[in-house]
């Protein structure tokens, strides 16, 4: 790293990297929790999951919405010698951060499936939908600023942090174009050669 720089992850790629992990495992623990009776009974349970599916959603996409504005707000212009982080590696750190906590609420979500078949699994899934709602947002912004958002990888706690957390101070912007990850955090895509 060029001396006096520092190192940045997208923002948006730090709220995308949970989004697929939370939806696959909710989907599937919700597909093993149908086939268990549970105490309640299959078809209580799916509407319960359904009603904790779109709660959960709707909390994790609003949630702390007000501080990313601020920080985006006030973001500064990263320097010349700031090294961008690829979306890859910033994805990698979040979810190896993750892992057991992620494995922990996949079984979570299986075991309650004992009593409230399949809520576990979409309240999971409602939470991966809700960081991928919360990540359009956050692209939308983005391309209306025409600037993308950046936080310092060492105030995300060894990657596996929150991009609002407390250590986090400010944001950097840099151009539409700079980084591999398109407004939003998604994989930027290349227009064909002709």
């Amino acid at each position: 790293m060029a001396r006096g720089g520092q190192g940045l992850a997208r923002v948006a790629c730090v709220v995308r990297a949970g989004a697929a992990p939370l939806w696959w495992l909710g989907v599937f623990a919700a597909g093993i929790g149908v086939l268990v009776p549970g105490l309640t009974g299959r078809r209580i349970g799916v509407m319960a999951g359904a009603a904790l599916f779109i709660l959960a959603a709707a909390v994790v996409t609003y949630a702390r919405r007000r501080r990313y504005a601020a920080l985006a707000r006030g973001a500064a212009r990263a320097a010349k010698q700031d090294v961008l982080q690829d979306r890859a590696v910033t994805v990698r750190n979040w979810r190896r951060g993750h892992r057991w906590w992620l494995l922990l609420a996949f079984l979570a979500a299986l075991g309650s499936s004992y009593a409230v078949p399949a809520a576990g699994g979409l309240l999971l899934a409602g939470c991966g939908a809700g960081l991928w709602l919360k990540a359009a947002w956050l692209g939308r912004r983005e391309r209306a600023e025409e600037a993308l958002l950046w936080v310092r990888v060492d105030w995300l706690s060894g990657g596996a942090g929150r991009p609002v957390g407390k250590a986090v101070k400010a944001f950097r912007s840099t151009g539409i174009a700079a980084g591999d990850a398109a407004p939003g955090g998604s994989r930027r895509r290349t227009a064909a050669l002709v």
